[in-house]
């Protein structure tokens, strides 16, 4: 008898035992085959992953709309935006000019860790000029920084501005200091205020 209640004993402790094992497995799976009807239609860019996404409308001009994409390290990419005057001209943008006021941003070059020779710049400096329909439109720097990279690329390729201007047609990087970062980031729309101020 004694024997018999035992062995009752085991098998209900090794049942337990092997559900307790499969709930596990069950919320393991959940978590690492999340449910088809609970993802998104898209998944995130890899824009919207990395970086929070800014917005100056008007910045400067009526139409002038830019955008500041900063990723956690600090660092800002500025560009246009899509409802940006230049790219709702007739062909879009046909060339971009780096060589505005006294310098051609184009031609510096930021070495080190430290990165030395960057230039600082006032949030309505200019980075370049992009011309569209026969017209030239200025674009601003937006944030108080250092200026690290502007994308040469867009030199001989300006149409990139047309198809990806939130991702291969970035204008430059721009890496402002805490304090000022918080200074300009109280001026400029969240992506959904972006959107709803356009209607987009």
């Amino acid at each position: 008898m004694e024997e018999s209640k035992e062995d009752e004993t085991l098998e209900r402790d090794s049942l337990e035992t092997v559900e307790k094992k499969e709930e596990a497995g069950e919320d393991l799976r959940s978590l690492l085959l999340p449910d088809i009807k609970d993802l998104p239609p898209i998944p995130p860019s890899a824009v919207e992953s990395n970086f929070v996404r800014y917005f100056a409308a008007d910045f400067m001009k009526p139409g002038h709309d830019q955008y500041v994409y900063r990723h956690a390290n600090g660092l800002c990419v500025i560009g246009l935006a899509p409802t940006h005057v230049a790219l709702r001209e007739k062909g879009g943008v046909t060339a971009v000019d780096y060589n505005v006021g006294k310098s051609d941003r184009s031609e510096m070059k930021v070495t080190g860790k430290r990165k030395r020779n960057a230039q600082h710049f006032e949030s309505n400096s200019a980075l370049c000029k992009v011309c569209a329909n026969g017209t030239f439109y200025v674009v601003r720097c937006c944030v108080k920084g250092s200026l690290l990279e502007v994308n040469d690329r867009l030199i001989k390729q300006p149409d990139l501005l047309n198809s990806s201007a939130d991702r291969e047609g970035y204008i430059a990087i721009i890496m402002p200091k805490p304090a000022d970062w918080l200074k300009i980031k109280d001026s400029l729309l969240s992506h959904e205020d972006y959107r709803k101020l356009r209607g987009l």
